[in-house]
């Protein structure tokens, strides 16, 4: 066993000792059937970003960059043989997993926190893997690599199943909000919203078209301003994303949850409770910057709120997050 003794509130070892999956285990043939039920018309909506949104936001995130290698000291790009007629292009590019719309492995954040039962915090990920042991740093001489709770783990579960839409821009607006427990129970019951063990919960906020509009140049200020997240002070809200079931929450905005980065809470304490609950509690994965309003206009307008929903991250062994390209069907 990793630790001794698991965090207040965590599932650490409910669906086995060795679990990468978290929540996605119940992510059922039934749950999956249940998403298909909610495809009437076909319909399907792109809901990422163009992958060189948002522009330079977190300076430890870049763009992609596109490049061709060469053969034989000809760029493999427009390239034509002496043998035949084809002209031939080939690319290569370089790739920040949590640049624009991805997903969050459950190796993205862990805590301090003293799994050994000794009184020394160690640092440690969901059920209890450990930094340094299974997530090898840049120092290691195999690092930088999540040999436990890589976002491949995420990819072979599939990750299709009901989503569900809360539409916080129609309820409150675009300007600033921490959303709590009773502003989530007011969206749901106003949006008639049917919240199912084993759902997607997606949240649009209009930080997506916010986004768009500024054209790969944001103003982090005016989008620090902007939108609703999730309040992780409001304990009601923490102990309902436990007891809801739901297997993932995708937002349009940077982080799913409301955060000041200028007002750190201090020692023992996590800047993003939502990440702490989610990603190292309960095994629940993010979906962030996500291009949502498209979507959330067409339920709004058809009073429905549920669909199916396609978000595979890639299956790229050992990284700690993945750019996705989720679909929705409805």
């Amino acid at each position: 066993m990793r630790w001794k003794q698991r965090p207040e509130g965590s599932n650490w070892g409910d669906f086995g000792p060795d679990d990468q999956f978290g929540r996605m285990n119940l992510l059922t043939p039934e749950r999956r059937l249940a998403g298909i039920r909610e495809v009437r018309e076909g319909i399907a909506f792109t809901l990422s970003l163009p992958l060189d949104y948002p522009g330079p936001m977190i300076d430890m995130r870049k763009p992609p960059r596109l490049f061709v290698e060469q053969v034989d000291g000809i760029p493999a790009y427009n390239q034509v043989s002496d043998h035949c007629s084809d002209v031939m292009c080939d690319d290569g590019v370089v790739l920040y997993t949590q640049f624009s719309t991805q997903w969050d492995a459950l190796a993205h954040m862990g805590q301090q926190f003293d799994a050994d039962g000794d009184g020394i915090a160690e640092k440690v990920f969901y059920n209890g893997y450990r930094a340094d042991e299974h997530l090898l740093g840049p120092d290691h001489p195999d690092g930088p690599y999540a040999k436990a709770l890589g976002i491949e783990n995420m990819a072979v579960t599939g990750v299709q199943g009901r989503g569900i839409m809360l539409n916080f821009k129609a309820m409150f607006g675009t300007g600033y909000r921490r959303v709590g427990y009773d502003d989530l129970m007011r969206t749901i019951e106003v949006q008639n919203v049917d919240v199912r063990q084993g759902d997607f919960l997606l949240m649009h906020t209009g930080y997506d078209e916010a986004v768009l509009s500024m054209n790969r140049r944001p103003d982090r200020s005016k989008l620090d301003a902007l939108g609703a997240g999730l309040d992780g002070q409001d304990a009601r809200l923490l102990r309902w994303i436990d007891d809801s079931g739901i297997v993932a929450i995708c937002s349009d905005n940077l982080a799913v949850e409301a955060y000041d980065w200028n007002s750190p809470p201090g020692a023992g304490h996590a800047i993003l409770p939502i990440h702490e609950l989610c990603l190292f509690k309960l095994g629940i994965h993010l979906g962030e910057l996500w291009q949502l309003y498209e979507l959330a206009d067409w339920l709004l307008a058809h009073d429905r709120s549920a669909f199916l929903l396609t978000a595979p991250p890639l299956r790229l062994p050992g990284s700690v997050g993945s750019p996705a390209t989720p679909i929705a069907t409805v």
